[in-house]
């Protein structure tokens, strides 16, 4: 069975668009499970994207079909009386965890923590939650989403890995300018699904 990771992310744009990324993967999951295919939000720590698994029969051809800008039409929940409607986001696949050259793992050093929060009776009982350190960059991520140490450090790269892609894709978008032209670059490109209003129904 095929595990695909899928980087849902608001690129370097206003809040309201990091809160259509996180509302858009739970349309994800609920459309994943529809087509019964396994689907589960990984991160919870960056407020700009979420990391999406999926597995199951004709995972590919769900993704395929979901992959490039997703468009939402809808009044900002933060700013009332903002004139603006449509806001955008991209998702992409994420490579193989098997393949990663820009991520050596002599760079990572991975720490083991106790997991806090809801999760199972595991938690608080075994040191399986991860933190991991990229030492050339230091960037942190940590994951205990899942119940083994092994398995959160494997997501553990699977989120080093989103951060680097966002900002691979900030780099390509606007070289050495400003990140908004990164976020404008996205908004230009036709939109692949858009969804409208509160409940986030889908128009295409």
């Amino acid at each position: 069975m095929t595990d695909i990771t899928l980087l849902i992310s608001s690129g370097s744009g206003p809040r309201e668009c990091q809160w259509a990324a996180r509302r858009i993967a739970e349309c994800f999951v609920k459309e994943a499970k529809a087509n019964g295919l396994t689907a589960a939000i990984l991160d919870q720590d960056n407020p700009a994207s979420a990391l999406l698994r999926l597995s199951g029969k004709n995972v590919d051809a769900f993704v395929k079909a979901r992959c490039g800008t997703i468009r939402w039409i809808g009044q900002s929940p933060f700013r009332k009386y903002h004139k603006r409607k449509n806001w955008f986001v991209g998702v992409s696949r994420l490579p193989d965890l098997t393949d990663l050259p820009e991520i050596d793992e002599r760079d990572i050093t991975y720490t083991a923590t106790r997991a806090s929060g809801p999760g199972g009776q595991h938690v608080n009982k075994t040191n399986s939650a991860v933190r991991a350190v990229h030492g050339p960059s230091g960037i942190a991520v940590t994951a205990q989403e899942e119940r083994s140490q092994y398995a959160n450090k494997k997501l553990c790269r699977a989120k080093l890995a989103a951060v680097f892609a966002e900002r691979a894709d900030t780099q390509k978008a606007d070289g050495k300018q400003n990140q908004w032209k990164s976020h404008k670059s996205l908004e230009r490109g036709n939109a692949d699904r858009v969804y409208k209003g509160e409940k986030f129904q889908l128009q295409k």
